[in-house]
């Protein structure tokens, strides 16, 4: 267990109605005592028993109060941390909270860095690396589906996966490498057919988690939606009402947007990332062709396009604009929105249709500007996110590192289900088992080093 004890302000920077302090460590009780006065005739801090709350004072070495306060204490090792733990219940006030933690510095305590009381928690065997990262992940959420993912991941479903994936693979790997302490007795231990059966599950469950991967990271990120379109035809005035905020400079002139502006909003608990990008056309000028081009990559990128049409102008280059945008957005969900139908009879909206026969995809009328259909826009975007439903205990793969793991385990076991076919030796076997158990470990922390460590909880928010 560590040595040093640490604290730091757990809650969100700034003014609020109530701050809390956190101090964990094998004197966090001691140090906290030495700075709180109970208001009634209670015992000390050191006598109280664990999951009480004290109210009292908290005083500077002259006796004056700073705040009134509520101290709540956990006991090793029930505790987050599994460390002794105090928490401080403060009034929101900056210069309060400061004097408090400052007072607990003068006293022994260390400022915590970002994320270290959820490292000592994985340190001291409270929780899994996954669950760990799960933790900064359900900080983050900004959704229904995003919420549910580091809440299941946090409550150990997936680390209980792979936890069992591991046990099952040394089993099998122990037998191998005791058949190699009698191969000059030409003995068989491991059952061949079984490791094979055992491998072939593995294999089919790791690449049922990695290619949830890009579900996960859609719901965890945001799915990327790019608008795309000519110039004027009501982008940014369509960000801004997507948004509903001015964030894009919306004008009549032509080529305003040079650059992909991108936010992020949540609409039937799914976060949609849109970028607005550069209109499309054939132009002499410098700085507008590298926003265009950057039109094309972030068509590539995206996993629905919303492609504006102005309703009132049909260009002529519409054949030339078509075929630029395709070609980018091939496999992708693309909404044809046609702009501006406030502007428009019914003799024009059939000339649209006849024009656009052969698109197949979901086409939506709207006005931008008057807001006429965009909730009907927003509803076309959850039914094209196709994403499905998150429901307690569904695994799904969000993190970048945990995918490029799978992905490694996933070429390791393959290997062994190879070996297995073409009757390779049991060293040979052995050495791909351990190996796609070396990458399950990596995920949940089971192997690790400090390098990993300080990278994932450095990520972390101060306080947590």
């Amino acid at each position: 267990m560590n040595s040093t004890t640490i604290s730091a302000i757990s809650t969100a920077p700034g003014i609020g109605g109530i701050a809390v302090i956190r101090v964990s460590g094998i004197d966090a009780v001691k140090h906290s005592d030495a700075i709180f006065v109970p208001k009634k005739k209670i015992a000390s801090l050191l006598h109280r028993e664990a999951n009480t709350v004290s109210f009292g004072s908290i005083v500077n070495k002259q006796d004056e109060v700073i705040d009134e306060v509520l101290v709540t204490i956990f006991r090793s090792p029930h505790s987050f941390t599994g460390e002794d733990i105090v928490e401080i219940s403060c009034h929101g006030s900056l210069y309060v909270q400061q004097k408090i933690l400052q007072l607990l510095i003068e006293q022994g305590c260390v400022l915590a860095q970002p994320g270290e009381f959820t490292q000592r928690a994985f340190l001291n065997g409270k929780m899994d690396l996954s669950q760990a990262e799960a933790v900064a992940d359900l900080i983050a959420s900004n959704s229904t589906a995003s919420h549910r993912m580091a809440l299941n991941q946090m409550r150990g479903g997936f680390s209980g996966e792979l936890m069992k994936l591991r046990s099952q693979l040394l089993n099998f790997v122990s037998l191998i490498e005791l058949e190699l302490d009698f191969n000059e007795e030409d003995v068989e231990f491991a059952d061949r057919s079984k490791l094979k059966t055992l491998a072939t599950d593995i294999e089919q469950l790791i690449a049922r988690l990695s290619d949830s991967f890009q579900v996960g990271n859609a719901l965890k990120n945001g799915i990327p939606v790019a608008i795309v379109g000519e110039t004027n035809v009501g982008k940014s005035t369509l960000l801004n009402v997507l948004l509903n905020e001015d964030k894009a400079i919306v004008s009549d002139i032509h080529g305003t947007t040079r650059d992909v502006i991108e936010d992020s909003v949540n609409y039937g608990g799914i976060t949609f990332r849109f970028i607005d990008t550069a209109g499309i056309r054939d132009t002499k000028d410098k700085i507008e062709n590298l926003g265009i081009e950057r039109t094309y990559q972030k068509i590539e990128q995206a996993s629905i396009i919303l492609w504006i049409v102005d309703c009132t102008q049909l260009s002529e280059h519409m054949e030339w604009l078509t075929e630029r945008i395709a070609k980018r957005a091939e496999g992708k969900k693309i909404i044809l929105v046609f702009n501006k139908i406030d502007k428009v009879g019914e003799d024009e909206r059939e000339v649209l249709d006849q024009l656009f026969l052969q698109f197949k995809g979901e086409r939506i009328y709207i006005s931008a500007r008057e807001r006429i259909n965009t909730e009907g826009l927003q509803k076309a975007l959850v039914n094209a996110s196709q994403l499905p439903e998150i429901h307690p205990g569904d695994i799904v793969v969000n993190n970048v590192r945990h995918f490029e793991a799978l992905q490694q385990a996933l070429t390791a076991i393959r290997r062994v289900i190879e070996g297995l076919e073409n009757g390779i030796t049991g060293d040979f076997l052995s050495q791909d088992i351990r190996e796609c158990m070396h990458y399950l470990g990596e995920i949940t922390g089971s192997i690790s080093n400090d390098e990993i460590l300080g990278n994932i909880f450095g990520k972390f928010c101060i306080g947590k």
